[in-house]
């Protein structure tokens, strides 16, 4: 069997354009703060992994000290807002071709200041190579890494990580890549990385179950027995078997049949070939009695068969296209025969003979397919380049135990998926002689998902797939361009006093336009398109340019002005009678949810009208029935017995949470509801985020003993979600929280706004009840979903018995 040959996924015919230059500052990001350095070297690409600390702004808010007065002033805002800086870990990937090694190996040895790297852990077969020019260039020890154990640690890094990283891929379907979530448990999986070679590994080996993938051979008959199925255990790896047939082997005889000497001009060459030409079908034996038989006249019953017998000439092209059906045939039969023999249905691809061509996944797709009858997945990793250096990074950095942190994809600072259409010429593939980055953020806390999801491996957060539906992905993009220049102002404003506010905003402009159009061009490029996934980039860039939070200004002032209305609306609901104060509750939920200053039609009316507030916003609220109406639902419920423990998703700050949240809040610990409130832990748009949520529940809290007696007895809990985001992922939220619902015994969920309740959860399944509501600040989207503007969405839902 032939070795792996595949530490990961060098280029290996890329034409090289030699009068490109090495663009250091952009593509070797901080590295004045570079701390830590691994390096993984195949036959062409250098993939370098570094980690540094990254300094930026952020915002913080803190009560203001009233020891010194009697009485606050009336004019005084809640809080007082400071800009600091902050220091976080950022993990950054770099591909490039070996032909600039020695320029990159100069620069990084120019910028190293202040490194802990004594020793640069090293991969691949260049690791070899090049040990002795690594170590005097940069006058570092190298130590050599095992390629396999690498690769393991890499793949299982960014499939935990990286929530869109797999995908599959169906040529001619609508979207051609199919991006899986992350399932909550990976283990156990097999990886077949094609080299030179090919190399069949079983990851997670562990204790020992029947699937019911096992089952279900059983039950065919298929199997006498029960195999041994394993199941999650981290970094442990099998090397089940393999083969001597791999890309190397494409390469070498695509060489000797076509002359052609460069790899992806061979792939270029079967893209455009006819295999039947050359290959001998089944109809070509059986003729019309391959019917009879149950099988398909298409299939190949013999690679190069006709060769043989044909006396003709056969084109380059129909040869290199039957030596590819060969070899990925060959490989994907034995990927099934190891998944069905190990009870499997997911195999990873990877290796250099990969690399996103679209021909080599289509046959290895089809392949998989066909000869396991749909049963196992042929998967497909965007980052599959960089598994090899992810992972020498990770064995020398145990000692920093990066596994205890959450990691997530950087979007301002890494380059999408792009399409490798082989139907280009490979001297025009966007990849050819360019560098290609990754990088990835360390977020402060772990990330679980959700205890009350129904089933954590199926859930989806997206409503829509806009990689999917190109006409919502048109509406979006646009939405988003059109949407900039007021971005940029409120950014600029967020910051009078900087003299350099104006032109780091055009930055952000800039960078932000060209990721939309990048979108545009390749909707799958950052994974599966959603509005989510838009506004993500959004918030990114905006930090990457020192904009960590555009709207504090406005959501001091906002939270300041509803503080003042609180008393108020409270009174007016304790004056109600019972039946007339929850509905009441629940539209003023409503009218505090269109105060967002995300939505356009909200932003113009607040810009235009400064004296819009509260009951102008329940007059705007279409009149019942709702365009999604459970309301009648949710108020016989609440004549029943009371809910043990309500966890709140809270969106907007100002009248969102203060008079809308708060006061629905109060009901529910007055019926002797426990209630945890969640809020955003980093800024993105005027989302109330958990340190403002805490001085809001203190000044709160001073005015209304319900709340203050909730808060000192421990029945009223603030959390954090750990997500900065205006949409929530269920799958992703702060492991306390997720502790401290499962403590408390939550039965009852409500999910507020736009971007949490409809954007994202709008389908999601719990195993409790829950409230979805908001209102739709869209004309468009409200159109779709057979509404108008201001429409009603309040959906409570009970799950199956």
């Amino acid at each position: 069997m032939a070795e792996c040959g595949a530490s990961g996924s060098g280029s290996s015919g890329d034409s090289l354009d030699k009068s490109i230059t090495l663009p250091p500052d952009e593509i070797f990001r901080n590295l004045e703060n570079a701390k830590r350095f691994a390096i993984d070297i195949g036959g062409s690409l250098t993939k370098l992994a570094y980690y540094s600390t990254v300094q930026h702004k952020v915002a913080r808010v803190r009560s203001f000290d009233h020891s010194d007065k009697d009485t606050e002033q009336d004019h005084e805002p809640p809080y007082e807002i400071s800009v600091q800086e902050e220091v976080t870990a950022r993990l950054h990937f770099v591909k490039f071709e070996n032909t600039y090694i020695e320029a990159c190996l100069d620069f990084i040895k120019d910028h190293l200041v202040n490194t802990e790297t004594k020793v640069i852990q090293a991969t691949g077969g260049g690791a070899y190579k090049f040990k002795d020019l690594i170590e005097e260039k940069l006058q570092l020890k190298v130590d050599k890494e095992d390629v396999m154990t690498c690769l393991i640690k890499g793949c299982n890094f960014v499939l935990k990580n990286i929530p869109h990283e797999a995908f599959m891929y169906q040529k001619g379907s609508n979207p051609e890549f199919r991006f899986q979530t992350n399932h909550p448990s990976v283990f156990p999986y097999l990886l077949v990385s094609i080299g030179s070679g090919v190399s069949i590994v079983k990851v997670g080996p562990g204790s020992w179950e029947t699937t019911g993938l096992c089952s279900a051979l059983l039950s065919t008959g298929c199997m006498s027995e029960p195999c041994q199925a394993q199941v999650e255990t981290e970094d442990r790896f099998e090397w089940i078997g393999g083969s001597s047939i791999g890309g190397g082997t494409f390469w070498g005889l695509g060489a000797l049949l076509t002359k052609t000497k460069k790899f992806d001009e061979l792939l270029h060459l079967a893209s455009r070939g006819q295999h039947t030409n050359v290959d001998m079908l089944v109809q070509d034996i059986y003729g019309g009695a391959h019917q009879t038989l149950g099988l398909s006249g298409n299939l190949i019953a013999s690679s190069f068969g006709k060769s043989a017998t044909a006396d003709t000439e056969f084109s380059k092209e129909d040869m290199a296209k039957s030596l590819l059906h060969m070899i990925s045939n060959d490989i994907g039969q034995l990927a099934c025969l190891y998944a069905r023999l190990h009870c499997l249905d997911r195999v990873y691809f990877g290796g250099f003979f990969i690399r996103g061509h679209p021909v080599t996944m289509r046959t290895i797709t089809y392949s998989i397919n066909f000869f396991s009858k749909g049963e196992v997945q042929a998967l497909f990793l965007r980052h599959e380049g960089y598994l090899g250096a992810i992972g020498a990074f990770l064995k020398g950095a145990e000692q920093d135990n990066p596994n205890q942190y959450s990691w997530e994809e950087n979007y301002a600072g890494s380059s999408g998926l792009m399409s490798s259409s082989p139907e280009l010429c490979p001297t025009q593939r966007p990849r050819s002689g360019t560098f290609d980055l990754l990088e990835m953020d360390r977020l402060e806390r772990p990330l679980v998902n959700l205890p009350l999801l129904l089933d954590p491996s199926s859930y989806v957060p997206d409503t829509v797939d806009l990689t999917d539906d190109a006409l919502a992905r048109k509406y979006w993009l646009t939405c988003f361009e059109e949407a900039l220049d007021g971005v940029v102002k409120r950014a600029v404003a967020s910051q009078p006093g900087s003299v350099d506010a104006a032109e780091r905003a055009e930055k952000f402009r800039q960078k932000y336009w060209n990721k939309l159009q990048t979108l545009r061009q390749q909707p799958f490029a950052y994974g599966t398109l959603t509005v989510r996934s838009l506004l993500d980039t959004r918030e990114h860039c905006l930090n990457e340019f020192n904009f960590p939070d555009p709207y504090s200004k406005v959501k001091q002032k906002d939270n300041g002005v509803a503080l003042k209305c609180f008393q108020r609306v409270i009174h007016s609901l304790d004056a109600l009678g019972w039946e007339e104060r929850q509905l009441a509750l629940v539209k003023g939920l409503l009218a505090g949810n269109v105060f967002d200053w995300g939505a356009k039609a909200v932003s113009d009316v607040l810009e235009s009208d400064p004296q819009f507030g509260f009951e102008e916003a329940k007059r705007k609220l279409q009149e019942r029935p709702w365009l999604v109406d459970s309301y009648s639902k949710w108020l016989q419920r609440l004549k029943g017995p009371p809910h043990k423990c309500a966890l709140i998703f809270a969106d907007n700050s100002g009248v969102d949470v203060i008079l809308g949240v708060f006061p629905f809040v109060r009901e529910l610990l007055s019926r002797g509801t426990e209630v945890i409130l969640a809020c955003n832990s980093g800024p993105a748009l005027n989302d109330v985020t958990y340190s403002e949520s805490l001085i809001v529940a203190e000044r709160i809290a001073a005015m209304d003993p319900v709340v203050r007696s909730a808060l000192g007895e421990g029945r009223l809990l603030l959390m954090q979600t750990g997500s900065s985001s205006p949409c929530l992922d269920l799958s992703r939220l702060d492991k306390g929280l997720a502790v401290l619902v499962r403590e408390r015994g939550a039965d009852l969920v409500v999910i507020e706004g736009m971007g949490r309740a409809v954007h994202t959860n709008y389908h999601a399944a719990l195993r409790c009840e829950s409230l979805k509501l908001a209102v739709i600040k869209n004309s468009w989207l409200a159109e779709r979903l057979g509404g108008r503007l201001f429409s009603v969405i309040f959906k409570y839902e009970v799950p199956a018995e």
